[in-house]
């Protein structure tokens, strides 16, 4: 038998090799075109044009990491990190950050990340503008989704507000939503192909932040190599974000008005979205 140390050592350094070899290969930045094949498979699974990734954080349960006072001590009251990741319509995570305060929000993860900078300063290499299907004008970005603990902006959708909606509010709401559940869905296969995410992670901090690195760059290996069942999202115990709504601004405002109508259009409306909501 070896050692407990040693059983540590090798368990980080498999974990940073995984990480290092595959995430190039199965994690790699989409570019333009690679972005409109992902926009035509939101479109064909979730009815949303012009998506092209659905954005979400999860708590990784831990135990306290040393020295750590209240930093990793987040709302459910049990210590975590944020596993913040951005997901294709195929259930693959196509940008993952790791190991942020369980205390934070998603749109501050978010913020500090590398992808959130990316997109704040229009370095992702998104197709340009387009028309939604159907229509002639106007020519429309190209969007993300997420929920209601992001902020709006011209790449990035977010539900409206659940009070007081009208019927075509509601209808945006669940368009969108259903776009969302796709990166649930990816958290789903995760913890329930990988199962040292059902518990605690008993590691200390830099190799529990490595391990959950190596599961998501393993996920996306296997569904390129086996495909995709869909028994695998059907429950997780990652634990979600508590929603704290922020501020979007005009443009992204003005996006997500002309989606609702064209959700509500003979182009765009779903013939069961009405009895849906």
């Amino acid at each position: 038998m070896i050692g407990k140390s040693t059983a540590s050592v090798i368990i980080r350094e498999t974990c940073v090799a995984i990480w290092e070899v595959l995430h190039a290969a199965v994690m790699a930045q989409p570019h333009k075109e690679e972005w409109l094949k992902i926009a035509d498979q939101f479109q064909q699974s979730c009815d949303f044009p012009n998506c092209v990734e659905a954005i979400d954080g999860k708590h990784i349960r831990i135990k306290k990491p040393i020295r750590s006072g209240s930093q990793y001590f987040n709302y459910n009251f049990f210590f975590s990190f944020v596993l913040f990741a951005v997901c294709d319509a195929n259930y693959s995570f196509r940008y993952i950050d790791v190991g942020s305060y369980g205390s934070s929000s998603d749109s501050a993860v978010f913020g500090h990340s590398d992808f959130g900078q990316m997109l704040l300063n229009n370095t992702l290499d998104l197709p340009d503008n387009t028309t939604l299907p159907g229509t002639t004008s106007p020519a429309m970005p190209f969007v993300f989704v997420a929920d209601v603990a992001f902020a709006l902006g011209e790449h990035l959708m977010r539900p409206y507000s659940s009070r007081g909606l009208s019927i075509a509010r509601r209808a945006f709401n669940y368009r969108l939503t259903r776009a969302c559940r796709v990166v649930e869905c990816a958290f789903g296969i995760l913890a329930n192909k990988w199962r040292f995410l059902h518990p605690p992670i008993h590691l200390k901090l830099e190799t529990a932040i490595s391990a959950v690195k190596a599961a998501c760059v393993l996920q996306n290996f296997v569904r390129e190599r086996d495909g995709y069942n869909f028994e695998d999202f059907l429950s997780h115990s990652l634990e979600s974000h508590l929603p704290s709504v922020v501020r979007g601004h005009r443009q992204g405002a003005a996006v997500r008005e002309h989606l609702t109508a064209y959700f509500m259009s003979p182009h765009g409306a779903l013939p069961w979205q009405l009895e849906a909501i």
